[in-house]
This record gives structure tokens, sequence and C-alpha cells, in this order.
């Protein structure tokens, strides 16, 4: 059988175009590759179609609507969701308007499908006390404990994606000063972050005690699981929320599930709170633009309380009178209509 249109454009957008002319990262390719999984399920479950079927024609702008609406319907997806797999959509159909122009009109209706709107969540952060205890908990008289305080440690300390931790290799230390750590983020972008001297002392004991200080495993990922394999981020997530369950029982206030993010969440609104600029902040945590750290800004009713007590002292007194005992104010107030 003679591959469809779309299955051929569909091979040359992930092998050719997102890995070789975008050098697009692996969980980005991922992230598409999980979106166009969906609409296929749904163009066989629901609609019938047989995928080796599927034209470019099929993908109709009402089709690909259709599959947004079960998205968040059937499979109880978010707008966050939804948006993102139409984001992969309309990649895949920009790509194929400059390889196959004679489709242009059919492949920009699909593109001009929206963004839904979705309500602006402030971001979930810790306080530094939370932080604090949190980073007590691991028991660092075990190699376990201290495998956890270094990871945890390093991924505050550094404000990293879970997934830009568990790509760091041995060599992407510096621990000499300055010292810093490379991270490779989105887009295969590496930045690099300074490490502060509780965990640089952290990490080099951390390196002596397992090895890894030899210059022959450079090469080797930094933290590894029981299995000597590269943690996932599932394990991270495991790892943080069993040291968030036991700071919980000291602090309640302490959320119930801390992801991996929240860490990162917390170090960008304490850098915000130590009066670090919104620039700097940027760049240490690797947003391409600035508009996705002002959110910080906006989150962090904490410092804007301050500002606003430092500018206004005095004004309110908090000794309020006993309005009760003024009786002409209360003949006024009785006289209103």
């Amino acid at each position: 059988m003679k591959p469809t249109n779309f299955a051929r454009y569909l091979t040359e957008f992930f092998t050719t175009y997102l890995s070789g002319q975008k050098n697009a990262s692996k969980n980005t390719i991922y992230a598409y590759r999980d979106a166009f999984k969906l609409l296929l399920k749904y163009c066989q479950d629901i609609k019938g179609l047989a995928i080796e079927s599927i034209t470019l024609d099929v993908l109709t702008t009402e089709l690909i609507t259709g599959f947004l609406t079960w998205l968040e319907i059937d499979r109880k997806c978010s707008v966050s969701s939804r948006n993102q797999r139409l984001a992969s959509i309309h990649s895949f159909f920009r790509y194929v308007q400059g390889e196959d122009p004679t489709g242009i009109y059919h492949f920009q209706q699909v593109i001009s499908i929206p963004i839904k709107k979705s309500e602006k969540k402030l971001i979930e952060h810790l306080s530094p006390e939370s932080m604090k205890l949190i980073l007590e908990q691991p028991d660092k008289k075990t190699a376990k404990g201290r495998r956890d305080l270094t990871l945890l440690s390093v991924l505050y300390d550094t404000g990293a994606r879970v997934q830009e931790l568990i790509d760091i290799k041995v060599c992407d230390l510096t621990l000499e000063s300055p010292s810093v750590v490379e991270l490779t983020g989105k887009g295969n972008k590496i930045r690099r972050v300074p490490l502060m001297k509780n965990t640089v002392a952290l990490l080099q004991s951390y390196l002596s005690g397992n090895g890894l200080d030899k210059q022959w495993k450079n090469q080797y990922p930094l933290f590894i699981n029981n299995q000597k394999q590269k943690l996932t981020k599932e394990g991270v997530a495991y790892i943080l929320n069993k040291y968030v369950t036991m700071a919980r029982v000291k602090s309640p206030g302490i959320p119930e599930h801390v992801s991996p993010h929240v860490l990162r969440h917390s170090k960008g609104m304490h850098l915000l709170q130590a009066g670090v600029n919104l620039i700097y902040i940027r760049d240490f945590l690797g947003h391409v633009d600035i508009r996705t750290t002002e959110i910080y800004a906006i989150t962090d009713t904490e410092t804007k309380r301050h500002a606003i007590e430092k500018a206004y002292p005095d004004i309110i007194n908090s000794e309020m009178p006993d309005w009760g005992k003024d009786k002409e104010l209360l003949s006024w107030l009785s006289a209103l209509k």
C-alpha cells in the first residue's frame, strides 16, 4: 500500500525537521509525538478512520476542532494541555505549507484555529522557612540521604527544571571558584548557573564519597538510582515528596504535594524577594521571554505588602476609636434614608 501524504510529511516532520533543522530537544519531540498519538487515536476510535487511510485532506478544521473538544470533555484535559496539543498541530501544518504550497489555503485554516484562553493561576512556591525544613529531612548519616540532600539542594539552588537536573553529568560541574554548573535547557540551550558555597561543599563530599571525582567518570550522570541508571523525572518527584511528607509532620502549612517545578518557582520567587532584577532572574532560570519571568512579580504579594508599608508607615492608626460612643455619628447614621 502506498503511503499517504500525511504519513510521509509526518515522518519528515519528526525525522528531518524537528531533530535536524529545528534541533528540538527530545522532550519537545516526545510532546509532539504524544499529540499526534492522541490525534490518531481520535481519528481511529471516534471517527472510525483507518490510520493508513488518513490524508492531509481528512485533517480539516472541523476534525481538529472536534479532536480538541474530545480532549477537554472526554479525556478531561486542562485548557493548557489542549493548547499544547494544538500548538504541536500548528507547528506541523506550518511545516507542511512550506513543503506543499498547493494546499496552503487548507493548511492555513488549520493554523488559524485559535489557542483557547485560560485562567492564569498564580505560581505555587514555598517560603524560605518551608524550603529549609524540607532540606533538613534527609539523613546525612546514610549514603542515600546524602545523595538526596545534594540532589534537592542542587535542584533548588540552581532553579533547574527536573530534566535539566537529571541530565547533569559530572563534567558539567566546576567546583573551583567561581563555582558553576552547566544546564542544558529547552531547545538544547546551555546556560551556566552559579553554585552557592553550601551546595558546593555538598557536591564535593558527594563526588568523593561516590568515587565520581575520578577523571574517567567525567561523563557519568551526576545522580543515579539503585540500578545505577540516570534518575527519571518520576524518581526525582518520589524523592522530593518523601521529604515533603516528613516536613509536613513538623509544619502542616507545607502543601501535601510539591512537584520539582515548585522548587524552581520557589527559587525564582526568593531571588525576587531578595531584590534581584527580573532580567537576571530570567537569565538564571533560562526563560526566553521576560514576560514568563514577570509572573513572579505578579505573584509576590509579600514584597508588595512590605513596599506599601514602607511607603505609608503611619497613615492608618491601628488603635481604632469606639464608634459606638460617638452619639453624633450614630444620630447621623440613623437619619440616613
